[in-house]
């Protein structure tokens, strides 16, 4: 059997050990200590210095508490991107919301403004108003920011940014993470960097900030015994895995322009132009999570998807819009079947940012011999 290649599997960059060694040479076995603090620190500066992060046990979590922020409950609709992971929905439920879903544009495989504002302006002639929008940089690419931030303010409903799977990504060198009334990250094990699970919130002011964490720690109120007011959660971020945070953040450069290199050898040395890659548009730069292609058909991407996995390879198809997934069947959608054609006939490449050269080659080799 071949030694596994992985779709996108952790990479260490050796300073992560220094920080977890502190946590346990001072105890701080908990979820709060130095290294939490500093992860958020070294979060911040890297957004841009005009955000605050609030380290989280998953970008699940932080999706979650942006919700609750908003006050989002039961009974209101949330306009979700249809094209994406089912974290970016399922919170919705959690909070006795409806998700309703937007297919996506072609340009960037993200939320679709055209779609988005048919949507606002159909639930606004119904009597509800959408209480936000959760729009996902997918893949690594920025979805049309300008554009979903002129609709959102249009008509004045906040943005979840989920850029789970976009840090490092920018656009006109702003980084992705920073555009949301709140946004939010991921490290789980597959992301350009990963604490092995964990998110983050991304807030604009401190206020929000200290809510979300009092929110994340049970929503303990601050009394000798333990009394409640708010209904809390255990989402806080521990100490321990921060630290491992923290050594990732220091390889984060490193890590974006290894996935961007390996996107650019794909690029340079598939031959079969019937593979077709995701060019970034103008002002564009995307941390190229993972390396995607569009194929003829669905046919041709399985035979593709079967010849990697008989050589070990691991490869994925693009996820599978919310709205054909079963649990969300009964939720409103408004479709252009752009996500529902992605879904047929992408394929996601290894993308890991330790792939060696071999492993590229031998990926393009069965790429070319399609």
């Amino acid at each position: 059997m071949n030694k596994k290649i992985w779709l996108s599997s952790p990479h260490m960059g050796g300073g992560e050990l220094k920080y977890v060694n502190e946590a346990f040479d001072t105890n701080w076995i908990a979820p709060l200590g130095p290294n939490v603090n500093e992860f958020e620190i070294g979060l911040e500066h890297y957004l841009g210095d005009k955000v605050y992060a609030a380290a989280l046990s998953s970008g699940t979590a932080a999706i979650h508490l942006a919700l609750v922020l908003l006050g989002i409950s039961k009974g209101d609709e949330v306009l979700c991107q249809s094209f994406t992971f089912s974290a970016s929905a399922n919170p919705i439920i959690y909070q006795g919301a409806t998700p309703i879903f937007i297919d996506s544009e072609l340009e960037t495989w993200n939320l679709c403004p055209e779609q988005l504002e048919i949507a606002i302006l159909d639930r606004l002639k119904h009597g509800k108003k959408p209480k936000a929008i959760i729009a996902v940089h997918l893949y690594g690419m920025p979805y049309k920011v300008t554009k979903i931030q002129e609709l959102a303010q249009k008509y004045d409903i906040p943005i979840i940014e989920d850029s789970a799977e976009a840090l490092g990504s920018s656009v006109n060198g702003q980084k992705c993470g920073s555009f949301g009334t709140y946004s939010i990250l991921s490290f789980n094990g597959n992301k350009i960097i990963t604490t092995s699970g964990g998110g983050a919130l991304i807030t604009k002011n401190i206020i929000d900030k200290q809510k979300a964490v009092f929110l994340a720690t049970q929503a303990r109120d601050n009394a000798p015994h333990y009394e409640h007011s708010s209904i809390g959660y255990n989402y806080r971020m521990s100490n321990v895995i921060a630290g491992i945070g923290r050594g990732q953040l220091e390889v984060l450069d490193e890590r974006v322009t290894a996935r961007r290199n390996n996107y650019n050898f794909y690029k340079l040395n598939v031959k079969n132009k019937n593979l077709l890659f995701l060019k970034e548009p103008a002002g564009y730069f995307s941390n190229r999570w993972l390396s995607c292609i569009l194929t003829p058909s669905f046919e041709i991407r399985e035979e593709i998807r079967l010849s990697l996995e008989k050589e070990n390879i691991e490869s994925r198809p693009l996820w599978k819009p919310m709205h054909l997934q079963p649990i969300f069947k009964n939720c409103l959608s408004f479709n252009n079947g752009n996500s529902e054609k992605l879904f047929q006939v992408g394929l996601c490449l290894p993308s890991g940012s330790n792939l060696t050269s071999n492993e590229l080659s031998k990926i393009v080799e069965i790429l070319n011999s399609f």
